[in-house]
């Protein structure tokens, strides 16, 4: 994966030394069950899963240019997705004490152009379970559409109500060209 930077962040490869960096959000109750898997329950849980990103290397260690701090985690994955088949779907995460300061949408915002313009992908899906308002509203504030609601097979909750949202490649331009 290509290193990706904004202003306030940095976008890159897991390491196996960012555990603990990690594990200060990972074990949080407010963050991994609205995401659909359980707190984290010490650092070697942290590890094994750091493990995994660093295999499959489709998920990006969001830094904190100003602390060189992991504050969360950005991925692009392709999956299957109910009844939308294989698709590019987008996951995220970020440390409670991060939000509201814009730097998911930063964040999310230099994944995008990776993704539409570098990679040359068509079409990227999203989804957010029905309590996670947040994550609705940066959906929303990205310029995804609606889809369909469906039953999502969370990792540690099982089945869960969730809605799935669409962006094009023509429809992020175009927003981008407005906001110009």
């Amino acid at each position: 994966m290509e290193t990706l930077e904004t202003n306030r962040l940095m976008l890159r490869s897991f390491r196996l030394n960012d555990a603990d960096d990690v594990y200060d959000y990972a074990k949080r109750d407010d963050v991994g069950p609205l995401a659909g898997w359980r707190p984290h329950g010490n650092v070697d849980e942290t590890i094994i899963i750091i493990k995994h990103f660093i295999e499959k290397d489709d998920v990006y260690a969001v830094i904190l240019k100003e602390t060189n701090k992991v504050i969360g985690s950005l991925g692009i994955h392709f999956t299957t997705l109910g009844s939308l088949g294989e698709v590019y779907e987008l996951g995220y995460v970020l440390h409670p004490d991060f939000h509201r300061q814009g730097l998911m949408t930063e964040a999310v915002q230099v994944a995008l152009d990776e993704f539409f313009f570098v990679q040359n992908k068509d079409e990227l899906y999203v989804g957010h379970f029905m309590e996670n308002s947040p994550s609705k509203k940066l959906i929303m504030k990205l310029g995804f559409k609606f889809i369909e609601d469906i039953n999502y097979q969370s990792r540690d909750y099982g089945q869960k109500e969730t809605k799935i949202y669409k962006l094009t490649k023509l429809n992020y331009v175009l927003k981008k060209e407005r906001k110009k």
